[in-house]
């Protein structure tokens, strides 16, 4: 009878002993297929919501890095130079470059929140945001909506034209439409020591409207049927959006410098740095550059490359910084499945290398006889790994699904847990306020991440856990074969 017919016939007849092997394998198995399920789903998850938030990076103040070193005023502004020079990059797609202002109104009216409160007689903030490009990245990226009119042509963009794209809302709040030359009134206010505000000078710049945008938050609520309130939070990133004005950057920055003048002109001891020398109005430019690349794989190459490029007192903001402030649990689940996985592989080789020599030593004199008639100590090692790859397989083909089934269970009860919630909104709020801010980058929530997040069956999953469960029986094989290399047939046949 050749090896493999002997090892068929010691595992049918042997069932006490390979059910034993059969349970060990199948315990571990789960084991090791739950925590690999658990770790190539959030590995997916990741990988999916870094896909659709896209590969955005934006060169942001960092006003938290000023806050910590006690920094009295802003750092110096981005020059456009240098933020043309990185859009160089090898990585970018396309790239824009938003200069941003905001003017005091009192004449135009701004859309503001439901029971919001206003101080008596401050005037309201209308926000310019300029763009470089016909088609701003908010559009393009689906934040904002045009439901009226037309965007940009080359020609006003080139000669920084004063045409600009509002919202819907701030277009009803002054009864605008699309083709009116309007007038935004912008006022020098003074601040004075007692909170009270006094209106210095007042200014007017024409602005002709040539499309009405709408945010997809909003145009999302109306298709859902669901209440326009929402969160504090949210309204209050709403109401900003809604009194924004898209314009050519140069138009912006035309109307930055007649503010800038004018401001200086009446109140000079705003306009000085900190060291008394005199604001110049580039310093006075905020400028917000946006960087589109081309893979979402490229982000942390390009946040190398251009690093040396970004002046102190700002950083680089991408989109998948979301991910890592609300996905941090997922991120800490991973993890631990991670090291239960290691665990279970190490708690597999030992158990498995134990319960094998214990039973090859009482089939010792079997082993002797066979070696006694002839037989080689290769085939006699290829017979007990045969056995032990048999009974393996089967095993292991079981908690395939029945380890995906308990990877899907312990990562609903986690995700389900109290403490994953608190920890999981902590982490929402917190990564809201810093990326928020900023109109460039999307907003992302912890039940999108916890929709995202699902086990199920894979190509790669199967194959990582028969790669990770076969070798791991396979170097498990070690111990025992080295005891049959020790067996000497005259002694046990005497």
């Amino acid at each position: 009878m050749n090896y493999w017919n002997r090892a068929l016939c010691s595992v049918a007849r042997r069932k006490g002993k390979s059910v034993i092997l059969f349970a060990v394998i199948f315990i571990l198995g789960n084991v090791i297929a739950g925590s690999i399920a658990i770790q190539q789903s959030t590995a997916n998850v990741e990988k999916k919501i870094k896909h659709d938030l896209g590969a955005t990076v934006s060169v942001e103040m960092d006003y938290q890095k000023i806050m910590d070193e006690g920094q009295s005023s802003s750092p110096s502004a981005l020059k456009v130079e240098d933020i043309k020079k990185m859009g160089e990059s090898t990585y970018v797609k396309e790239f824009d470059y938003n200069v941003q202002t905001n003017l005091f109104v009192k004449k135009i009216k701004t859309y503001e929140m439901e029971n919001a409160s206003t101080m008596g007689g401050m005037p309201q903030t209308l926000s310019l945001k300029g763009t470089n490009l016909l088609e701003p990245l908010d559009f393009k990226d689906k934040k904002v909506n045009l439901v009226e009119g037309r965007m940009f042509k080359q020609d006003e963009i080139n000669s920084g034209k004063d045409v600009a794209v509002v919202s819907k809302k701030f277009a009803e709040a002054n009864g605008f439409n699309v083709g009116d030359k309007v007038v935004l009134d912008s006022s020098v206010m003074d601040f004075k020591q007692d909170g009270s505000t006094e209106e210095l000078a007042s200014q007017d710049h024409p602005v002709e409207i040539i499309g009405i945008f709408e945010p997809t938050s909003v145009e999302k609520k109306k298709s859902d049927g669901k209440d326009q309130k929402g969160g504090i939070q949210e309204q209050f990133m709403e109401t900003a959006q809604f009194n924004t004005l898209y314009m050519p950057n140069d138009a912006v920055m035309n109307i930055n410098k007649i503010e800038f003048e004018k401001g200086k002109e009446l109140v000079p001891d705003r306009y000085k740095k900190a060291d008394g020398t005199d604001m110049s109005v580039e310093d006075m430019n905020q400028i917000t550059p946006v960087y589109v690349l081309k893979a979402p794989e490229d982000i942390e190459a390009f946040k190398e490359e251009v690093k040396s490029m970004i002046p102190d007192g700002y950083k680089l903001t991408a989109s998948s910084d979301q991910y890592d402030q609300v996905g941090g649990t997922f991120k800490k689940m991973s993890q631990i499945s991670g090291y239960v996985v290691l665990l279970a592989i190490g708690a597999t080789l030992l158990i498995i290398s134990l319960v094998v020599i214990l039973f090859l030593r009482d089939r010792k004199h079997e082993l002797g006889i066979y070696l006694s008639l002839g037989e080689t100590r290769a085939k006699v090692m290829q017979q007990i790994l045969i056995e032990l790859l048999l009974i393996s397989l089967v095993a292991m083909c079981l908690s395939l699904v029945t380890g995906n089934i308990l990877g899907k269970l312990v990562s609903e009860s986690l995700i389900a847990s109290d403490a994953f919630s608190q920890t999981s909104d902590a982490a929402s709020q917190g990564g809201a306020m810093v990326v928020g801010g900023g109109m460039n980058m999307p907003t992302l929530t912890t039940e999108d991440v916890s929709s995202a997040y699902e086990v199920k069956f894979s190509i790669s999953y199967i194959v990582t856990f028969l790669i990770a469960g076969l070798s791991t029986v396979l170097l498990s094989a070690i111990l025992p074969l080295t005891y049959v290399l020790r067996l000497n047939p005259k002694k046990i046949m005497m």
